[in-house]
């Protein structure tokens, strides 16, 4: 993917101010570029963390003993510094989206893993009896009744760990798949261009609020009784 090339300007000169509506006009492609990147980089990041997460969040809670080993593997992940880990990926795994996803992905796991474990361990006992005694199986226990009960910490997770994301795929930029990373750190290597660094770090911000409030009417579309019970 090309990114723009700023022709570097001095921090105090007039032409580099803290924001231009006129580099915007004039970048509009690397800007789109940017941000495709970065969303696709989150989107992704998120889906395969919340396919690994969510299952292990699962076996956790019907499994005891291993809820400790997994909460503490995935918290021993999300501790690693991002730029040592991606430092450490690249010589690894190469210059790729790989590797760029592997990072994300690792960091996102602890957030998910936890909220979901601690919604599944707030399903009432007394609820699972009751719908053991209308005959249902395991499978059946799980989809009707443990993940729908489940489904406000397993969104709490999900935003939690996608904001995190948003902000942490800027990091990515260390291995060349940074979105609007990239164009932070280009800015900065051009004698600190503010305006690219400003409109960056804004739409990173913006994308990040985006993505939760997005979370947000997702769980309201999902679980409508939760509307229902504040309106009384």
């Amino acid at each position: 993917m090309a990114f723009l090339v700023v022709r570097a300007v001095p921090a105090d000169d007039p032409r580099n101010p803290w924001f231009s509506w006129e580099y915007i006009r004039q970048n509009s492609d690397s800007i789109q570029a940017a941000l495709t990147q970065h969303v696709q980089l989150t989107v992704l990041a998120i889906a395969i963390a919340a396919a690994i997460a969510i299952p292990l969040a699962i076996v956790a809670s019907r499994v005891r003993w291993l809820a400790g080993p997994i909460l503490s593997l995935s918290g021993v992940l999300y501790t690693i510094p991002s730029l040592a880990l991606f430092a450490l990926l690249g010589p690894l795994l190469g210059l790729t989206v790989r590797t760029a996803l592997v990072g994300l992905v690792m960091y996102a796991l602890l957030a998910i893993v936890r909220n979901a474990l601690t919604g599944l361990r707030q399903v009432p006992a007394e609820v699972r009896d009751a719908a053991r005694g209308m005959g249902y199986g395991p499978a059946q226990l799980l989809w009707r009744i443990d993940l729908p009960l489940a489904l406000p910490g397993i969104l709490t997770g999900l935003r939690i760990a996608t904001v995190s994301t948003v902000a942490l795929v800027t990091v990515t930029s260390i291995v060349s798949y940074g979105g609007f990373g990239m164009e932070i750190l280009t800015g900065f290597n051009h004698d600190f261009y503010r305006p690219q660094i400003m409109f960056a770090t804004l739409a990173c911000v913006t994308l990040a609020l985006t993505f939760d409030l997005l979370l947000v009417l997702l769980g309201k579309v999902l679980m409508p009784w939760s509307r229902r019970r504040r309106a009384t």
